[in-house]
């Protein structure tokens, strides 16, 4: 047995079937950090500038970014660590699947098929869309549909563009987006004319599936997805900075690079056109249980985000004081977000401040065997609540549907 299985096994032993992972934190070059990851300030741009700021924190990923040339290995991958000890999770998942996800999960699916992020920027990102699975596989990659929910603990400040732009105005026509991206070169090429924001609000969520534009706003963004970094950029200016047209053809085929048939194609226009669109994307928390029997049992648990077979995921909140056992129908990555406390055999606390490379008790990743069994989790403090954010790959069988779909 090599020396990575050892702490795969003793770690999950150790942990009752629950292992801790470290931060993994991600930087993007086009982008603004919204300084509210809670890592350290000087750690920013501790990459370096030309890397650009820190303003993603991704959980129990088993996916590498997709940020370039200068993406180093094990960039947006996460880590398992276990007394001073650390494996890739993806490494544990592809030896040791079947005891972290279960047997019927690794057949089916073959690994952990999730990506879920922190986003926080200081303003907005350009409108974009992720390819549908028939697009990305043209440059061996999947499709990326995503979900957003905006934690309120995260977003004590709104910063500069609490609204998000999605989709298209109804009657946006292929010759309106044309007409845009021939002017990429001439400065704003407008595209945001022929869309909508949405002013954001902290405690709610979107569901946006492949194809669909979306241009995301300046609050914190908990965002569970499809494992894959795949975009492309159909805005050419953001506050004053020009976007690159190589951001826009990133995952294109390069016979198509100025193909602007193949560049409208990717739009799923039916979607994007949508006359209800917030009607049939906008998500409010929906309890897993009745809110009498769960309150009397000392806690609230929320899903936050459903609708669809590819994630899922729940908002967890321990009353002061109380100890409560939870079951759940599969795996899942867990981010704590309020709260200090006692989640199965770990000690779990919320950081203050993060120095880049520095281990934390927030973040832990539950194997199938132990959900199902139920975490018996304890609010140590008598005054605050424990909060915890819990991300689920595809399939988990008690999501329900979204009303609106």
């Amino acid at each position: 047995m090599t020396p990575q299985a050892n702490v795969i096994r003793e770690a999950l032993a150790a942990g009752e079937g629950v292992v801790r992972l470290a931060p993994c934190w991600v930087p993007r070059s086009f982008l603004m950090p919204g300084g509210r990851l809670k890592l350290d300030p000087r750690d920013l741009y501790i990459l370096g500038g030309h890397r650009g700021g820190i303003d993603e924190r991704w959980f129990s990923s088993t996916t590498k970014a997709a940020n370039g040339a200068l993406t180093a290995p094990d960039e947006g991958l996460s880590y398992i660590e276990f007394q001073g000890k650390k494996v890739l999770l993806k490494e544990a998942i592809e030896t040791a699947g079947d005891l972290f996800l279960g047997k019927d999960v690794m057949e089916g699916e073959g690994g952990w098929n999730l990506l879920c992020k922190f986003f926080d920027n200081l303003g907005p990102i350009p409108h974009h869309l992720h390819q549908t699975d028939e697009f990305a596989a043209r440059v061996g990659q999947k499709g990326k549909p995503e979900a957003y929910y905006f934690p309120p603990q995260y977003n004590f400040k709104e910063n500069s563009f609490p609204y998000t732009f999605m989709g298209l105005e109804p009657g946006t026509t292929r010759d309106d987006i044309r007409r845009c991206l021939e002017r990429w070169n001439e400065g704003d090429n407008g595209i945001l004319y022929h869309s909508r924001a949405y002013k954001l609000k902290p405690g709610t969520g979107w569901q946006i599936d492949p194809g669909i534009l979306h241009a995301p706003g300046s609050l914190v963004t908990y965002e569970p997805q499809v494992n894959s970094d795949v975009f492309a950029m159909y805005q050419s200016l953001v506050e004053g900075r020009t976007v690159p047209w190589d951001l826009l053809v990133k995952d294109v085929p390069a016979e198509h690079h100025h193909d602007l048939d193949y560049l409208l194609d990717m739009l799923d226009w039916e979607a994007n056109t949508d006359a209800e669109f917030a009607k049939h994307r906008l998500f409010t928390p929906q309890p897993v249980a009745p809110v009498e029997e769960m309150s009397e049992a000392g806690y609230a648990e929320n899903w936050i985000v459903f609708s669809t077979p590819h994630y899922s995921a729940k908002e967890l909140t321990v009353f002061p004081g109380r100890t409560v056992t939870v079951e759940d129908a599969a795996a899942y990555g867990t981010i704590l977000v309020q709260g200090y406390g006692k989640f199965g055999a770990h000690q779990v606390e919320t950081p203050t401040l993060i120095r880049y490379g520095q281990m934390t008790k927030d973040e832990l990743f539950v194997s199938a065997g132990a959900a199902a069994n139920g975490i018996t989790i304890t609010n140590t403090s008598d005054a605050e609540n424990l909060v915890f954010l819990k991300h689920f790959g595809p399939g988990n069988p008690e999501a329900p549907a979204h009303p609106g779909l």
